[in-house]
């Protein structure tokens, strides 16, 4: 039995959602789904056939840019993310992880609607093996105040034009895929209140 039924309810129908949405990303949100109709655990990093991670999709309030981060283990940019221990709100998990990555101040979550789904290997780093990350990635919104401290677990962080990394071809298909979503919407300029 999954260990919160009203959680995965509650991700099952962000699902749908996102694939209406989204309607040809159909086979990303069938493993999303296979993962959580999993009886394991699937919010635990321990489970090393797959887990889920939240991620956030940092953006300045006025809606033009992203704030990366040069990810510490990974060696690579990337949106500030990570495991959810146990927590099965990944919405929560996305912020929780977006501010002590960055610490900006005053966070806040767009919408609390899935943004974008992303399953990628994570390749083995001394005792833990190779392992698969299912992404749920949500719209973080910054306020006034953009300044961000860098934590242990990146190289450095920094803001970048959206714009930017959509046109980019050397930015990873994931960043690429995020910046188009973004541009693509109408509320991208309106701040969260």
């Amino acid at each position: 039995m999954h260990p919160d039924p009203a959680a995965a309810s509650g991700l099952s129908c962000q699902l749908d959602d996102y694939l209406c949405r989204w309607p040809l990303e159909a086979e990303a949100v069938a493993q999303f789904r296979r993962l959580l109709q999993d009886p394991a655990n699937p919010y635990l990093r321990q489970r090393l056939a797959g887990h889920f991670t939240g991620s956030a999709w940092v953006v300045s309030a006025d809606g033009r840019r992203t704030l990366l981060t040069h990810h510490r283990k990974l060696d690579r940019w990337l949106q500030p993310g990570g495991h959810a221990d146990g927590d099965a709100d990944l919405a929560r998990v996305a912020l929780r992880e977006a501010e002590e990555e960055t610490g900006v101040a005053g966070l806040r979550l767009q919408d609390g609607t899935i943004f974008d789904l992303d399953r990628h290997w994570i390749p083995a780093r001394r005792e833990v093996p190779g392992h698969w990350h299912h992404d749920v990635r949500y719209v973080v919104r910054a306020g006034a105040d953009e300044r961000f401290t860098v934590s242990a677990e990146s190289h450095d962080l920094a803001w970048r034009e959206i714009a930017d990394i959509a046109a980019d071809a050397a930015s990873d298909d994931s960043m690429r895929r995020m910046a188009a979503k973004w541009l693509a919407r109408t509320d991208r300029a309106r701040p969260v209140t």
